[in-house]
């Protein structure tokens, strides 16, 4: 009966849908209706208001919707989806602005002399738009009022106008800040954790170990990394849309032909194109500029761009008249103030410690008094001009109110759709298609690309994503990432703009087109677009890097930065290593001839059996990482005879487990059957059935499959015996060249304290055994600061202690202190001696290997170590055979 409910759900949903019912009521009202009617049905029925769901029951679609109501509204933690109103305040206050009109204005004006110049500038422009705006009606809107018109009279090509118009009023919907991008991270965030654990029962239950390496995890995203994301993929659409328009251009001059610049160039048409440009374009760079440089947050960079718009229509609005620029200069003072205090002094309220301290916070206090000026200045402004600003928030509550109350709706809806057992369905059928991985994506972007056609993308987004989501991750033999993942559901949710019958901004076009521009002739338009879209999703698929490389260069340069003995980082600093002691071999030798230049003989028997067991290390090293490389190579290479072998057995043994859940989901029907002959003998029918398609499937598992499997998980099991060996070897060796090298230069540390020991054993017979106490811990401490000096900061410790309490013993403290000063004697003159001589030989050895055999002990990863590595990680590596 589940199934017939599940049915009933989606039809409800396509129903309102179709009948133009409020999306934002259309999604909860299907789950509402279907949840009651099949709660209603199992209690008249069957008795039992849980009988007819697939897993839980009523009471558990009620607790998930409260915890989703919590998730989207009050969890503190939860606040990616705060981005979204500042966002659309921004885009909607440059719009109402004028802003976006000046811009379109100018760029025309400048590219119009090129071949297809009047399309390239309205892309181009869409593109500022779209970094600025990220308001897909807007800018559709704003674009086909002031571009159509141009471009008609200039004897464009009616399609191509459309088309290009269209197209580039996309563009905000996958060039950050997007707030497609922030409710995609927000919808993966979960379905993240949920193949996080899919994925730890995978590994479960095909090693049968209890933990699953933290390496072969899934990563998590952000709104910052999917901005990052999103960045390259979205200048790439930008070029290809002026890639077509220039060739099209060149191949048929009729149909877009250049423009002539009739402005006369004075100086001040110069300036206030400048200052056209130079606005947007610094807003652009202060909001995504913060979020790639790491200075803030997206929320941040949001009510950063929501400040900056109000400055820019404070000063457009009032454009000509009096005190006009007053407010936006006063900002710029301001800022200019703050970044002069934050670059030459500490701004640490907290730790104020002299007046050129105080001097920077009341420097910092007067950038922030004057930054409220400017804004209160501004805010006045837009507020009497026109009521624009009260305009642009209630046009931005509105907007944010339907993106929150469709988010909630979904989560309903989601929680409905998994209740009736349809997550499972999607999951058998998708883990069911031969093809792996590949298959069922490419199955789930053809899925959302016809989808399309008929929603909107938060619907596609909210109901779509966290459905499909989980399963795309979870699988190992890709090894995506979500980032990935979200850009390229993003670009193909972008082509729902523009698909006909419902692409909104065909119907925004349509609503300011002239009646000479026929529908029929923006469908043909934006035809070519559609498939540059497809294109563009096509060359992000095949080159994931495009993606993943942005997040991961700024996370790994950033000061929050994974230590680089982080797991996930391991593999690909061994490829690093392995290419950097190849290059500085000749460089590392020369420094190990060094230290052995040195005659050592001078040094104790313990130290020198310590440096010589570094230098052996140093050169293991070498033989070490090869053998790392050629374990890595041994199982690449098993592996291609082995995979096929593994991908046949793990698709039988995906449907085996499947089926057995079957089984636990027909046991609960007959424990909730409450004496239901018919429902018992039909649950029971299905075990068995279930039962004998596992026997068959079990059958069909190849007989080498045991052995093949064994011998490979030892081929993989070496690998890991060599990289572990590898990582102890080199790690040891590190942490003995810089305890040595401490040695070697504390030789005047320990020198200077020769003339301590011999006034302690005076103060033990002539001062009070608290003066004594107090003497000897002090020297204790220096001598625990001195590298290697341990022993004698515990013979310190010793005598300090003979001397507490009752039973003080002052014979036995001077016998200690002796011992000490005996022991600080004989290492006084190798110490001094190592200091002159081995000091320099050590520390060049220590600079030489500092960032290949010491890397996984440096507290951050330098500058070219963290390139490589995020260029390494930028590409999806299978680590399915290890499940």
């Amino acid at each position: 009966m589940e199934l017939f409910f599940l049915a009933l759900l989606l039809i409800l949903m396509a129903g309102a849908l179709a009948s133009g019912y409020p999306v934002a009521f259309a999604l909860p009202g299907s789950a509402i209706l279907t949840i009651g009617l099949a709660a209603a049905s199992g209690a008249l029925f069957a008795g039992d208001m849980d009988a007819y769901f697939h897993s839980g029951g009523l009471s558990q679609w009620l607790t998930a919707g409260v915890t989703n109501l919590r998730g989207i509204y009050w969890e503190v933690e939860r606040d990616t989806l705060i981005a979204i109103p500042l966002f659309i305040f921004m885009g909607i206050m440059l719009q109402r602005s004028k802003i976006a009109e000046d811009l379109l204005v100018a760029m025309a004006q400048l590219f119009g002399p090129v071949p297809g110049g009047l399309g390239i500038s309205v892309v181009f422009v869409g593109a500022l738009l779209a970094a600025t705006t990220g308001i897909l009606g807007a800018t559709v809107v704003a674009m086909g009022m002031i571009s159509l018109p141009a471009m008609l009279r200039n004897k464009y090509s009616v399609p191509l106008s459309t088309g290009t118009i269209a197209a580039s009023g996309t563009l905000g919907q996958i060039i950050p800040p997007s707030i497609v991008l922030i409710i995609l991270a927000d919808q993966l965030s979960s379905a993240t954790d949920q193949a996080s654990s899919a994925r730890k029962a995978l590994h479960k239950a095909t090693t049968g170990e209890l933990s699953m390496p933290s390496a072969f995890d899934v990563t998590s995203t952000s709104a910052g990394e999917m901005f990052l994301g999103a960045f390259i993929p979205g200048l790439l659409l930008v070029g290809l849309y002026m890639g077509y328009i220039l060739v099209r251009a060149l191949i048929n001059p009729a149909a877009a032909p250049t423009v002539p610049f009739d402005a006369k160039v004075t100086g001040r048409y110069i300036a206030k194109l400048c200052l056209t440009l130079v606005s947007p374009l610094a807003l652009i760079f202060l909001v995504l500029g913060s979020i790639i440089g790491g200075v803030a947050t997206v929320n941040q960079a949001g009510a950063i761009g929501a400040a900056g718009a109000i400055i820019m229509a404070g000063y457009r609005l009032k454009e000509g008249g009096k005190n006009a620029y007053h407010p936006a200069i006063l900002a710029l003072i301001s800022i200019g103030l703050a970044a002069f205090a934050l670059l030459n002094y500490d701004m640490n309220v907290k730790n104020i410690q002299s007046s050129n301290d105080q001097t920077g916070i009341w420097i910092g206090a007067v950038a922030v008094v004057l930054l409220l000026i400017s804004l209160t200045w501004s805010s006045v402004r837009t507020y009497r001009i026109q009521n624009t600003l009260s305009e642009v928030m209630l046009e931005t509550a509105k907007t944010t109110s339907i993106v929150f109350v469709i988010l909630l709706g979904a989560a309903m809806l989601t929680a409905a759709f998994r209740a009736f057992g349809g997550e499972e369905l999607v999951k058998h059928f998708l883990e069911g298609l031969p093809g792996g991985f590949w298959t069922k994506f490419a199955i789930v972007m053809f899925v959302i690309f016809v989808l399309g056609f008929f929603l909107d993308y938060i619907e596609i987004a909210v109901v779509v994503v966290p459905i499909v989501a989980p399963i795309l991750l979870a699988d190992p033999n890709a090894n995506i990432t979500a980032v990935w993942l979200g850009v390229m559901i993003g670009l193909n949710i972008q082509t729902s703009f523009l698909t006909p019958p419902f692409g909104f901004a065909l119907f925004y076009l349509r609503g300011v087109a002239p009646a000479v521009v026929k529908t029929i002739d923006m469908y043909k338009g934006v035809i070519p677009f559609i498939l540059l879209q497809l294109a563009a999703l096509g060359i992000v698929g095949f080159y994931p890097q495009l993606v993943n490389y942005l997040p991961n260069r700024v996370s790994l340069l950033s000061e929050t930065a994974p230590p680089p003995r982080n797991p996930r980082l391991q593999v690909c600093l061994e490829d690093h290593v392995d290419q950097a002691l190849a290059k500085d071999e000749a460089s590392i030798q020369a420094a190990l001839a060094g230290v052995r230049a040195v005659d050592l003989g001078f040094l104790p028997n313990s130290v020198a059996k310590d440096l010589d067991s570094v230098l052996m290390g140093v050169e293991s090293s070498f033989t070490l990482i090869d053998e790392v490389k050629l374990a890595e190579q041994a199982t690449v290479d098993a592996g291609v005879d082995y995979l096929p072998l593994h991908s046949d057995v793990r698709g039988i043994q995906r449907r085996i487990w499947a089926n057995d859940a079957e089984v636990e989901q027909a046991e609960t029907e007959i424990a909730r059957a409450r004496g239901d002959e018919v429902v018992i003998e039909r649950a029971q029918q299905r075990i068995a059935e279930l039962q004998r398609e596992n026997d068959e499937l079990a059958a069909q598992i190849p007989s080498e499959w045991n052995d093949e499997y064994a011998q490979f998980t030892e081929v993989l099991k070496a690998e890991s015996k060599a990289r572990a060996t590898y990582r102890r070897s080199v790690d040891g060796t590190w942490d003995a060249l810089a305890s040595l090298q401490a040695i070697a230069l504390a030789g005047d540390s320990y020198g200077n304290v020769s003339s301590e020991f011999e006034p302690l054993v005076s103060a033990v017979t002539n001062d009070s055994a608290e003066d004594a106490m107090a003497k000897i811990e002090s020297l204790e401490q220096q001598m625990r600061g001195i590298a290697g000096a341990e022993k004698i900061g515990s013979l310190l410790g010793k005598a300090r202690r003979a001397l507490k309490g009752r039973k003080a013993d002052p014979e036995k403290a001077k016998e200690l202190l002796l011992e000490a000063q005996e022991l600080h004697g004989a290492g006084l003159e190798w110490r001094l001696k190592a200091q002159q001589e081995l000091s320099t030989p050590l520390e060049n050895l220590a600079a030489t290997v500092q960032f290949t055999i010491g890397l996984r002990q440096q507290p951050k990863l330098g500058k070219d170590e963290a390139l490589f590595v995020a260029g390494c990680l930028s590409t999806h590596k299978n680590v399915g055979l290890n499940f």
